[in-house]
Parts: C-alpha cells; structure tokens; sequence
C-alpha cells in the first residue's frame, strides 16, 4: 500500500521572499512532488504553520549522545544516539569511535551490523573510525591502548569487522606506513581524513596527494600555523579538493579563527559537526567516557585535566553558533549541514536536499531554530 504524506505551508529557508510557502508530497519514504500542491483526500495532511523546512542535517562525527555511547557496543546505545540525533534536526550520522589495539571490538561489528537499520531516529550510515595509526603525542581524548603501528594486518582486521561500512578512517600522514593505508582506504572506498597529527607542510601535502580528501575537526588535534612553518593547516587551506570539519560551539576554536577559516574555506569545503558524547542532549554534570570521568558545562566536555573530548551541542544548537560568528545566511549554514556531509558520504543522490525524488528526510524548524519536527525516511521520528 502506499504511504502518502503531505506537508503543507513550509516556508523556504533558501528563498529570495522568506514568507514564501511550498508543500512537500512525500510517497514512501521518498520526496514525490515540491510546491503547489492539491491536497489529496487519499493522504495524510500536516500543516506546519509556517515552519521552515531544510533537508534533514548529516554528522559526520558523533560518538555518542542520551547517554549512550558508540563504545557501549549495545543496541540501546545505538537507538539512544539515534533518537536524541533526531532531537537536533539530525537525520543520519556515522558512528564516531575507536578501535581497540589489545581489546574487544564488538562495538565496531554493531555499529557495522545495525548500519541502515531503524534505530527509531536518525539513520546510521556508516562508521568513522578515529585511528588507530595516529600520533601519539596528538591523540587528544584518544586513549594509548586505541593506537598502534600501523600495520596492514590491523586494517583488515578492522575491514573485516566493519563489513563495508567502514565510510571514514582519520590517520595521520607521517607515522611510517601510513601512506599505504590511505592507498588502501582510497581503492576501497572509504575516506582517509586528516587529524591527530603532528604533520608538517611537506608531509600533509604528501598525505594530499596520497589521497587524503578531508580533515577531521580542523585545528584541533594537529600543529597550528607558524610564519616560518606553514604547518598542516595552510596545506590543507591551499588544496581546493579539500573538505573540513569545523566544531563551531566558540570553545574548540575561537570564533575569529573560525570565521577566518570559514572565509578562506569558503562554503563549499567546511562540514559542521558534532564531535557529541555521551552528555548531548543531558544536563551539565560529571560522565565517563571509555572509563574516564569528564565534566560536561556549557556544551562543551573535558578531562579532569583540561583536555577537550568534544561537545554535548546537538547539531540544530551548533548551527545557531556557527551563524552568529560568521554571519552567514542560513542557506549557507543549511548547506554545511546537509549537501555538503551527503557530497562527501558519496551519499548526494538520495539525501542533503529537498528535492523530488531524494530521501524524505527533512527538517522543520522554528524561527529561532529549534527543531520542531525531525522526518526520517517520510516518518515522523521526533516532534509532532
């Protein structure tokens, strides 16, 4: 039988006249018609009231949120992340971890296993796994038994596990053999990100051209710019094909350097992300991540030593930052959220835009931004 839904009064995020209203006919899960659209008796109506509707916002790199994290290796944690994604306007994701050099790995192989199953949220599109062939000096909130040499061994074994749903690994160029690695990540499709590196000019330019395509949350974990040593950020700055992933809560970067990079990167090459825990979308107070208490304040979580291990920002409430430092229009902060994350998943031909014939996962939102409705695969996963 066919499921028909009909969104009717939406207004336009990405229109010249901002009062300007369409309606979206969504058939099976898929977008059928955008427009002027003679409602149907044989359809279910939702008028939103002049909310605007946006395509359904991609992370990237979220390792936990409602409590739960990828590492819990369990279902719940799985549909917990999900769902409290669905809450920020989030309608797919990759789940975000680490893989353990001298320990159980369940996590991957469940992570790998529900990809593309109704967690009752978000869609789980595929796995980003943070290492393990990184710099030990710049693993930030990335435990020592999370790295190792690398070793070709290693990768298969994390393939293997992963089942093809491996869709980024972050490395870091310089340690030795890991030029192989994103060889191999290249040929097998899966994207080779930059970070947790302490590469200089010469060697990410080296990674570049080895085949690293991305940056895993820009700035951070990798060595800043120097007048005499342009370091990794200007080679990544210089290189158009480029992408990056920018935090945009104020306190992983500041908002200047923000905007400064924003404006060289320009609109096309930045993904927003996340970089959740397990705290998003919790009061403020003390957790444990992989057996380490952190304190969550103000959206942003660290160690009891100071060192930042990422937000408990949803991603609706990092777009909301991300206008305010930059002062972008919202079309611009749409696309970074969602056509921009789907061109780099490979994922563009069914979602990151409100077009006919894609994905019916959208997005309505409130004045203010606040996510009224999330819509995953034509389905109301969260609001009214």
């Amino acid at each position: 039988m066919t499921q028909r839904l009909l969104i009717t009064n939406c207004r336009l995020y990405d229109a010249a006249d901002d009062k300007q209203t369409i309606s979206i006919l969504i058939e099976n899960g898929i977008i059928r018609q955008v427009g002027e659209i003679d409602v149907d008796t044989d359809c279910e109506v939702v008028d939103v009231e002049g909310r605007i509707a946006a395509p359904g916002f991609i992370d990237v790199h979220i390792q936990g949120a409602g409590g739960a994290d990828v590492l819990d290796g369990t279902v719940d944690g799985l549909e917990a992340i999900s769902q409290t994604c669905a809450r920020f306007g989030v309608t797919s994701f990759l789940a975000t971890t680490v893989y353990n050099a001298n320990g159980d790995n369940e996590h991957l192989a469940l992570a790998a296993e529900h990809t593309g199953r109704n967690l009752g949220g978000a869609n789980l599109v595929g796995t980003h796994l943070e290492g393990p062939f990184i710099a030990g000096n710049k693993r930030g909130m990335i435990q020592p038994g999370c790295t190792c040499p690398v070793s070709i061994e290693v990768l298969n074994k994390i393939l293997d596990m992963t089942a093809g749903h491996l869709a980024m690994m972050t490395i870091a160029p310089e340690v030795e053999g890991s030029l192989e690695i994103i060889r191999r990540l290249v040929d097998s499709n899966i994207i080779a990100s930059f970070a947790h590196s302490e590469a200089n000019y010469k060697q990410t330019l080296e990674g570049i051209k080895t085949g690293i395509s991305h940056v895993t949350h820009l700035f951070n974990a990798m060595s800043g710019i120097h007048h005499r040593s342009p370091g990794p950020l200007v080679a990544i700055f210089e290189n158009k094909n480029v992408t990056a992933q920018i935090i945009a809560d104020g306190v992983h970067i500041h908002p200047s350097v923000l905007k400064l990079a924003f404006d060289i990167l320009g609109p096309e090459r930045v993904l927003l992300i996340t970089d959740g825990i397990q705290a998003m979308g919790l009061p403020d107070g003390h957790y444990v991540y992989n057996g380490i208490e952190y304190e969550s304040q103000n959206g942003a979580a660290r160690y009891k030593d100071g060192t930042l291990i990422g937000t408990a920002l949803g991603l609706s409430e990092l777009v909301k930052r991300f206008i305010s430092f930059t002062d972008c229009s919202l079309d611009v902060a749409v696309k970074i959220v969602t056509e921009n994350p789907a061109k780099v998943l490979g994922l563009a031909d069914r979602k990151g835009s409100r077009a006919a014939c894609k994905d019916a996962d959208l997005v309505l939102l409130d004045d203010d931004l606040s996510v009224q409705t999330t819509i995953v695969g034509g389905k109301i996963v969260y609001g009214k």
